[in-house]
């Protein structure tokens, strides 16, 4: 059973697609990262994950439950922080659990449980107006965890914080499913931050899935390896010819993209590089980012768009 399963979902909105045909499959007891830039429709998909908005098409599951059929059923046991926290400055963070807690009907211990969940403890009596975004964030997410939900969900969970801030927030979320029991949908638009706490993601574009998969299936299923030599273009030609994937970066750095675990590629590109007269100096592994995947993606979604279109024009 996935903990978020949607099928041909769709939302459209006057003049745009919102979210166009997105199945997704979020694993149980895991941090999942739900990725795209700003309007790439992830707050619209969160929204109807919760109930807040019926899709146009297709069908969600949450914890195996039939969301439109069984409402109430599939959202208990979800926690939500959709976008900025909405708290009553004036009064304290616990104060701020209470109204919540007593509104749920749940017993007086589950303040302590989430207060200790986000170690805020010590500042649950000042009054929420001084704490710092950070600590508001922190308060939110306490407060989602009420009644310890089995998934939560998170959008933009580090949005105004700062340096220190984002890292106390990502550490959490890391720790959240073994300290919950359970799973972490968290939204967001910076890969490179979603990249440190999540072990499957999906990457978003204009409503349309681009990328799915693990993490380190996705970061490693193609190494890459740069060459330090004197004459680049020459040395990928040489290794061109002999089937191998590489480009020249300017003068003195050529690429190659090997085969996963790709060591036995790159010794043999080394003695084709020497053998042709190419001089190498130096042989580094490149670590491939979330953020060069999703550029790979959408570079490859424009050819296919440019290709289609030239075949409708013949």
């Amino acid at each position: 059973m996935f903990a978020i399963e949607t099928r041909g979902v769709t939302k459209r909105f006057v003049r745009r697609w919102a979210v166009e045909n997105l199945d997704l499959r979020v694993p149980t007891g895991s941090v999942f990262g739900f990725l795209g830039p700003n309007g790439a429709g992830k707050t619209t998909t969160m929204r109807m994950l919760l109930g807040l908005l019926r899709p146009d098409d297709g069908s969600i599951r949450i914890m195996g439950h039939d969301l439109a059929k069984h409402r109430e059923v599939a959202l208990t046991g979800v926690g939500a922080l959709i976008e900025s926290a909405s708290l009553y400055e004036h009064l304290s963070g616990r104060a701020n659990l209470e109204l919540t807690r007593g509104l749920l009907g749940l017993p007086r211990s589950e303040i302590e449980r989430v207060l200790d969940v986000v170690d805020m403890g010590p500042a649950a009596n000042q009054l929420v107006r001084a704490y710092s975004m950070g600590m508001k964030q922190r308060l939110a997410l306490a407060r989602a965890m009420l009644g310890a939900p089995r998934l939560l969900l998170l959008d933009e969970p580090t949005n105004g914080l700062d340096p220190e801030g984002i890292v106390a927030m990502r550490k959490l979320i890391r720790e959240l499913p073994d300290r919950i029991g359970g799973t972490v949908f968290v939204s967001s638009h910076l890969l490179t931050e979603v990249e440190q706490i999540a072990q499957d993601v999906c990457l978003l574009r204009a409503g349309r899935m681009v990328l799915e998969g693990s993490v380190h299936d996705l970061l490693n299923c193609e190494a890459q390896w740069d060459f330090g030599v004197d004459r680049a273009e020459t040395g990928a030609a040489i290794l061109t010819a002999a089937g191998m994937d590489a480009a020249s970066l300017g003068q003195r750095i050529l690429r190659l993209n090997a085969v996963e675990g790709g060591s036995e590629q790159v010794v043999q590109a080394n003695r084709l590089l020497v053998e042709g007269g190419v001089a190498v100096c130096v042989i580094s592994p490149r670590k491939r980012s979330l953020e060069d995947l999703y550029h790979d993606a959408l570079s490859s979604e424009v050819i296919e768009i440019s290709n289609e279109e030239e075949k409708h024009v013949a």
